[in-house]
């Protein structure tokens, strides 16, 4: 198994020459590349007849889908309606991931929300419980939640935090956003060390096999020294924004893993995730001949 590369919704040169994401699969998989993240970040908009159209054209195309759910999803919120809000965001997002076959959907954790790191990571875990168990009773029980490393240093997400989140129960896999984490970091989380002990955490908390396959999105981010994220760029972009992909692509290779990689580049993701997959393949090469 090989890891898989693909944009996070659709890329500037994408949008300039077509109107319709149903055009993304085939597009997607004449760079090269293997997968799709579907953006419902402002909502779950997307009826029934399109899903299900862009799920079989990604079929045809060679692509598998995942899909990101609302961003105003908080899992860290312990108001009861707003608890009740979150299940209703993430049972809709499941219902557009079945219509398309997406095998995954990407969630935030929330802010903290004067509350300690401790408290909004407990009110969170019994959310996520609540969430799975509305999942089962509606038929979405096979789809993979992906709760989100974030990038703000407020918000609830560091590494250790999704981990233990994930580990409420084995269907459930980390999206680790290396980007998130160099920002909320202050460029501290960066190079081959770095990423082989965050590598070795994952493993450790979910066993191999789980940690193997891993999803992630990945970006150079720009940070605020107090708040974190500023905003995403480009691998075109100067001024020293991180991180490196390249020490990160070679200790996946070098493990043998075959995570999905999501590039979430501003405008360029596809193309970046497509640099992304030829590093990465040059770096597995070089493994597989040694």
């Amino acid at each position: 198994m090989e890891a898989r590369f693909g944009p996070a919704g659709n890329a500037v040169a994408f949008s300039e020459r077509y109107q319709s994401s149903l055009d993304a699969p085939a597009w997607i998989a004449g760079l090269g590349l293997d997968c799709y993240e579907y953006q419902c970040g402002k909502g779950v908009r997307i009826g029934q007849d399109t899903a299900e159209k862009l799920g079989e054209r990604a079929r045809q195309a060679g692509i598998s889908l995942s899909l990101h759910a609302p961003y105003f999803i908080s899992l860290s919120n312990p108001d009861p309606e707003m608890r009740r809000k979150t299940i209703g965001y993430i049972t809709a997002a499941c219902q557009a991931a079945r219509w398309m076959g997406a095998a995954r959907v990407v969630l935030h954790t929330g802010a903290l929300l004067k509350r300690t790191r401790r408290q909004a990571l407990d009110i969170a875990k019994e959310t996520l419980r609540q969430a799975m168990a509305a999942c089962d009773d509606q038929g979405f029980g096979y789809i993979i939640l992906c709760p989100e490393t974030m990038g703000k240093i407020n918000q609830l997400g560091d590494l250790d935090e999704v981990l233990e989140l994930c580990q409420l129960d084995g269907r459930l896999l980390p999206c680790i956003d290396f980007g998130h984490l160099y920002a909320r970091s202050l460029g501290a989380d960066d190079g081959a060390e770095v990423f082989a002990r965050m590598l070795d955490k994952v493993e450790s908390a979910l066993g191999e096999e789980r940690a193997g396959r891993f999803h992630s999105h990945f970006s150079r981010i720009e940070f605020t020294p107090k708040g974190g994220e500023k905003c995403h760029r480009t691998f075109a972009d100067h001024g020293g924004f991180g991180p490196d992909w390249g020490p990160l692509a070679a200790e996946v290779a070098r493990r043998g893993w075959s995570p999905t990689f999501i590039c979430e580049s501003a405008g360029t993701q596809a193309e970046d995730a497509r640099t992304m997959k030829e590093i990465y393949q040059a770096q597995r090469a070089l493994y597989s001949s040694q």
